[in-house]
């Protein structure tokens, strides 16, 4: 079974072609900015896919680089230098040139010289790093960088701009700008590496002048910074930490467009990390951005969708700039502006102030004026810098998943129902208590030394000598009406969350699964519906096929027999069968599931085993810090990457019930025909 697994998705890796990018919502708003301009435009000439020639000599070119590079990854001694990713800086070059390759990434005509060069570049850092002089680290202006991913061990690059004077051997700690790209439907990491590899500022620029480190993410492409694109812009964020030093108090967060949009996710998600937060021109809201009504039922999503989109739709955080200066850009003529005056208003709601700058007569774009008072203000508050611990005396903060529950020195650990409004209001007295108005939480920590006591919804309790005072956090839970703090014992126990509930890291939905360290289980044994194990197989050979394209990188698939006690310590498991064919699914399949050769029923519904499956995430029951997901990869699809996105939010909620059918020509189709989500103790009863 695995051989014929394998080889399936060997032939769908190698056969897929990118179909024509489909113009994105930023790419037609920026279009239309520039009709102000009144700019002739030439026609674009039409594309000629390289030679069968051409690609032959850019593969040989690459399968070189590979062999040396393989040869390099056998000498410890040149991967790392000061914890820099020496080899993954070189690995960057091969891995872009084997996408491009893989999925034909041609999109305009000098995309092939791209290639070309980006090999010769790749060649060039290989044969330093052999001479044992990889001198790249500290040139002024802008270079590409790799690191290897936790998730998937892909490697992926980021770009990085040194000014003059940068120099890890000193004390000098430097501000960093983290800058999130706009949407590009033909950029690859071939074309980011050629725009941005190499770069010098022109004299005289504002770049030449600059006194910061500037890090551009390349984010696995073009997904607004969600899921595997999330986790890759904290993971290149500490692999530069790695190498220089980096301020954390002044670390500038921005971005335009898409990069608008995900300045708003990562600036609201996490305030407490940033020293102001700049976004321009991307949206905070699914119906609002895709002109939908959600008090049209023709327009309202399905519940379990509906739901999940407060994971990701920024105005349900509005509260959190409370924590971190923010100033928002929009042009007066973009329609993009509204996402930044309805986050000014939905905070302006909660008494929080969000500065708005407003181009005049712009479309998507800024203009020269009005950058220079955005940057004139994120210049300010770096200057300033973020509170440090211990500083900030007051938090409000507000969340709808715990996937997103920390700010600072306070964490919602469990909360009484999901994706429902949950905020913390903290504040430190004069008398050096910390008074807690909470909405919707069941237990929490605070960083003790913050507090001499904590007042929790009127209730007083020890704080700086909870626990006898041995450990770090003191832990507060809901009793009733009332709270109570957890003893030393308790506060140890409490991480191993029995009876299960949803905490942080652990809250589902699926796709949660793949923004950290996955494998995917095949099992050895056979379904007793053909038509069932046919549809697992074409599930997972479509996750690997789009997890590569468009997470740009490859998933691991291993036998149940292969499962490791270090492999469930590490990883979240993806089973892909049934109780028949995997024993593993048999073995960690959650109460709520009866799975027999003939049915599947959960609660008082039954469907026929033949022609249903199972999808969902749980717990790992083996390991309660990891999940475990059952025949499903990425619930939203290819469509919805080419469409806008605004779409990748979840398909499936938590857990789902497929009809699988097959067409006259034995293509396998599913729908589901029940979806839910877990409730705050993962159970199905009402939320």
């Amino acid at each position: 079974m695995i051989k014929f697994v394998r080889l399936l998705l060997s032939i769908l890796l190698i056969s897929t072609l990118l179909s024509p990018s489909v113009q994105s919502q930023d790419s037609k708003a920026k279009g239309n900015a520039d009709k102000g301009k009144k700019a002739a435009k030439k026609e674009e000439e039409p594309v000629v896919p390289p030679t069968a020639e051409t690609i032959a000599a850019l593969t040989k070119s690459r399968d070189e680089l590979r062999a040396t590079l393989a040869e390099l990854s056998k000498k410890p001694e040149l991967q790392t230098r000061n914890g820099e990713s020496l080899l993954a800086d070189a690995l960057i070059f091969e891995k872009a040139a084997t996408w491009m390759l893989r999925y034909n990434e041609f999109y305009r005509n000098d995309y092939a010289k791209q290639l070309e060069g980006v090999l010769k570049k790749g060649a060039d850092r290989a044969r330093r790093l052999q001479e044992g002089k990889p001198d790249w680290n500290l040139f002024v202006g802008t270079t590409v960088r790799g690191f290897k991913s936790v998730i998937d061990d892909s490697v992926q690059p980021y770009a990085i701009t040194l000014p003059a004077g940068v120099d890890p051997s000193n004390a000098k700690r430097w501000p960093l700008h983290l800058v999130l790209h706009g949407r590009a439907d033909q950029m690859n990491e071939v074309n980011f590496i050629h725009r941005m590899d190499g770069k010098t500022p022109k004299k005289d620029s504002p770049e030449a002048s600059a006194d910061w480190i500037q890090l551009d993410v390349y984010g696995r492409g073009s997904n607004a910074y969600r899921w595997a694109g999330e986790t890759d812009v904290f993971e290149a964020l500490a692999d530069v930490k790695k190498r220089f030093r980096i301020d954390d108090d002044r670390i500038t967060l921005h971005g335009f467009s898409m990069g608008g949009a995900g300045a708003w996710h990562l600036g609201m998600h996490h305030p407490h990390l940033w020293s102001s937060v700049g976004p321009g021109a991307g949206f905070v809201d699914f119906y609002r951005y895709q002109k939908k009504d959600p008090s049209n039922p023709a327009d309202r999503l399905p519940f379990a969708q509906d739901l999940t989109l407060r994971i990701y739709d920024s105005v349900n955080y509005s509260m959190n700039a409370f924590n971190v200066p923010t100033c928002t850009y929009g042009g007066e003529v973009d329609p993009q502006l509204l996402a930044s005056t309805t986050m000014a208003e939905a905070a302006k709601a909660h008494g929080v102030d969000i500065k708005v700058i407003v181009g005049p007569k712009m479309g998507h774009a800024f203009d020269p004026e009005s950058q220079k008072e955005f940057m004139a203000f994120h210049r300010e508050k770096s200057n300033k810098g973020r509170p440090r611990f211990g500083e900030r005396k007051e938090i409000r903060f507000e969340t709808r998943t715990l996937k997103y529950s920390t700010c600072d020195w306070i964490t919602i650990e469990e909360v009484l129902k999901v994706y429902e409004p949950t905020s913390v209001h903290a504040k430190v007295n004069a008398d050096g208590d910390v008074e807690i108005q909470t909405v919707n939480v069941e237990a929490f920590r605070i960083a003790r030394d913050i507090a001499t006591n904590a007042i929790v919804d009127g209730v007083t309790m020890e704080c700086r000598t909870a626990g006898d005072g041995l450990l770090p956090d003191v832990y507060y839970v809901r009793n009733g009406d009332s709270w109570r703090v957890l003893s030393y014992q308790e506060s140890k126990a409490f991480a191993d969350n029995r009876p299960l509930k949803k905490r942080p890291g652990l809250q589902g939905p699926i796709d949660d699964a793949f923004t950290s360290r996955f494998v995917c289980v095949i099992g050895n044994g056979k379904s007793s519906s053909d038509l069932a194990q046919r549809w697992s197989d074409a599930t997972l050979a479509n996750f690997a096929s789009e997890f590569s394209q468009w997470m740009r990188g490859d998933i691991k698939v291993i036998k149940e027999s292969e499962v490791t006690p270090e492999i469930i310590q590490s990883s979240n498991l993806i089973f892909f069968g049934d109780p028949d064919s995997n024993g593993l699914i048999k073995r960690l399949l959650p109460d709520p599931v009866e799975w027999t050769a003939d049915k599947i029923r959960i609660g008082e519904q039954e469907w026929s085993s033949a022609d249903h499956s199972v999808s969902l995430i749980f717990p790992n029951l083996l390991n309660h810090r990891r999940y475990i997901v059952i025949n499903s990869g990425m619930t939203f699809h290819e469509k919805d990457f080419k469409a806008s996105n605004a779409w990748l939010f979840p398909r499936l909620g938590d857990i789902a019930v497929m009809k699988i059918e097959s067409d006259a020509k034995g293509q396998i189709t599913s729908t589901p025909v029940w979806s839910k989500v877990f409730n705050a103790s993962w159970d199905l009863d009402a939320n």
